[in-house]
């Protein structure tokens, strides 16, 4: 690899950047001499105008091709066929590394944040309490803030760390109104995971309390993970983050297994159809 690539991967790192390494890997004719060339590409197209994998009228092609692979995190082995000859190229995609914020810094979050950095997450926890939030008790945290959830959030979006989809959201804290203060943040961000623990009467409680006092629609907490996790029985507060870093990595790789939420969520879809479905009747008569 040319010491600019690497250069260039190891800036996307710290900079928390997707990005592929575009190699060419075989050719023949007159792609015989692009065979090992390299460079580095940036999802946005001007980031990767000057890159010359020396493919002649092919470059652009390519170079497209790469981006849409980082846009869709994932490799791609691409293979181009003209009457001058053949060639292949790799595209390895480095995708920005995903976020976790823990609001909450109860007991749960503890082992929450032990566990998600173990699977190579990015790991923000937040609470209103100094004596929780600090970093001797989250010591494997990236980022550890004491400040009211809400306003927290605010400046989480306003800095260096975008809340999109890429950023995973568990809201873990100590009673209804903080969950009300995250949600009225969250709700409208496009994030990959947002997940509320609680039992189904606190939850609904919550929802309905949204709906009724912030005329926020119904169908708005249908992407909210609630209860949250996988249903693996867990008791103690580490098998609760067990299943709650099951969840939240399902949803990363697309894995195939339900979450506790997927009943929940499906009984206020039905809920919201018979309603609305009385009110027809009763408008017909």
């Amino acid at each position: 690899m040319h010491r600019n690539a690497l250069s260039a991967l190891i800036e996307a790192i710290d900079n928390r950047e997707a990005v592929a390494l575009v190699t060419v890997t075989s050719g023949e004719g007159a792609f015989a001499q692009a065979v090992g060339r390299n460079a580095v590409v940036r999802p946005d197209l001007d980031a990767g105008l000057e890159v010359d994998l020396g493919l002649g009228t092919w470059n652009a092609p390519v170079l497209r091709d790469a981006r849409l692979a980082v846009e869709g995190k994932k490799h791609k082995h691409l293979n181009y066929e003209q009457d001058g000859g053949r060639f292949s190229v790799f595209v390895e995609v480095q995708p920005r590394p995903p976020h976790l914020i823990i609001a909450g810094a109860g007991h749960i979050a503890v082992p929450l944040a032990s566990i998600a950095k173990t699977c190579e997450f990015l790991v923000t926890v937040i609470d209103d309490r100094p004596q929780y939030a600090h970093t001797a008790r989250f010591p494997t945290a990236d980022r550890v803030v004491a400040g009211p959830f809400r306003q927290t959030l605010v400046d989480l979006r306003q800095g260096k760390e975008d809340l999109d989809n890429d950023t995973y959201v568990v809201l873990v804290t100590r009673g209804h109104q903080y969950d009300i203060d995250c949600l009225l943040e969250l709700l409208d961000d496009p994030l990959a995971y947002l997940g509320m623990i609680g039992s189904r009467r606190r939850i609904r409680a919550v929802f309905e309390l949204l709906e009724k006092e912030q005329a926020i629609p119904a169908s708005k907490f249908d992407r909210v993970r609630a209860p949250i996790g996988i249903d693996i029985g867990a008791i103690t507060p580490a098998e609760i983050a067990v299943c709650i870093m099951a969840e939240i990595i399902c949803i990363l790789r697309e894995g195939p297994l339900p979450g506790l939420s997927e009943q929940i969520q499906q009984e206020r879809i039905e809920r919201r159809i018979r309603a609305q479905a009385s009110v027809g009747e009763r408008s017909e008569g």
